[in-house]
């Protein structure tokens, strides 16, 4: 007469198991996952998706402002778990010792496609016929002599810096201009508004691209790449790091984003909204993309994420 019951725990603790197996959840110390956001928008926004969704699934996440080399640093050392904005080919020169040494885990799969980063003019600059990397040299006196780039130790920076070094272009006698992303972008729209002469370091996806009238600079492919600096993001973390967090290392795998995507959220980060809270508005209205980024992931607890995330946000 006990033996039904007995049979009916026993099947209950069967599911249970099941239902570990399929929504394994991560150790405890995976709670806290730690970004890091080298300063440009277009990072600010993709990390900014990724800690609202890992905020929903029980997770704390936290980013560290820093510099590409002390970034990739920080992947070595296990001081950052995660790193969205690996643009290759341009940073490949300064991550290479790392994935080399292995110290570094670079997935496979882009987290963005068809990105462009190469230097670039106002519009009426370049009606005026600074159209080439060939041109700059001939309006020297327009410009100043001078290239604006972004922060200090950027990639960007390296290469136009490089560039002047051995005279490409006839350049030599031109000053690369080291900032921050707002500091340049501060610069260019002075010299709009005045209607200056002003090269700059430009990129794809940004806001810029819908806020300033631009145009990319051809001729620039023995230093940024062919097709305008036609550029990959990929996503960095510690070689261990999905042995030990295996399924936050599932959901940044799944993370995949376009050029629209990121020019949309962009826009409000660049006029000064938190990044959470601007990803968290678009991810609102754009609920679907969470379908894919969830499939296979869980709460840090091992409950399904999809639904946690949904409710977290306020959508069905």
């Amino acid at each position: 007469m006990y033996r039904f019951p007995l049979l009916q725990t026993g099947a209950l603790a069967c599911a249970a198991i099941l239902c570990a197996s399929a929504y394994g959840a991560d150790p405890a110390q995976c709670k806290d996952v730690r970004f890091a956001d080298v300063g440009w928008t277009d990072i600010a926004a993709t990390t900014g998706i990724a800690s609202t969704i890992l905020g929903a699934l029980g997770y704390t996440p936290t980013k560290t402002i820093a510099s590409v080399p002390i970034t990739f640093a920080g992947l070595k050392s296990k001081q950052i778990d995660v790193f969205l904005g690996y643009w290759s080919p341009t940073m490949d020169p300064i991550i290479a010792p790392f994935t080399k040494a292995g110290s570094i885990k670079v997935l496979a799969t882009p987290n963005l496609t068809g990105a462009k980063y190469t230097l670039a003019v106002p519009d009426y600059v370049y009606q005026g016929g600074l159209k080439s990397f060939q041109d700059i040299v001939k309006y020297a006196d327009k410009l100043q002599g001078r290239i604006y780039g972004i922060e200090p130790g950027n990639d960007g920076n390296a290469l136009i810096q490089k560039m002047i070094g051995a005279n490409q272009y006839g350049l030599g006698k031109f000053k690369l201009v080291e900032s921050s992303e707002a500091g340049m972008l501060v610069q260019v729209n002075r010299a709009i508004r005045e209607k200056q002469w002003i090269v700059f370091l430009g990129w794809e996806p940004h806001p810029m691209n819908v806020q300033m009238k631009i145009d990319y600079l051809a001729g620039g492919d023995d230093v940024f790449g062919p097709n305008y600096g036609e550029a990959r993001v990929l996503t960095a973390e510690p070689p261990d790091y999905a042995a030990r967090c295996p399924n936050v290392a599932k959901f940044v795998s799944n993370l995949q984003f376009t050029t629209a995507i990121e020019n949309h959220l962009m826009v409000p980060i660049a006029n000064n909204q938190d990044p959470n809270k601007a990803a968290a508005d678009w991810l609102r209205s754009n609920p679907q993309v969470l379908d894919n980024w969830l499939a296979g992931v869980t709460t840090l607890d091992g409950k399904p994420g999809l639904p946690a995330v949904r409710a977290s946000l306020g959508v069905h």
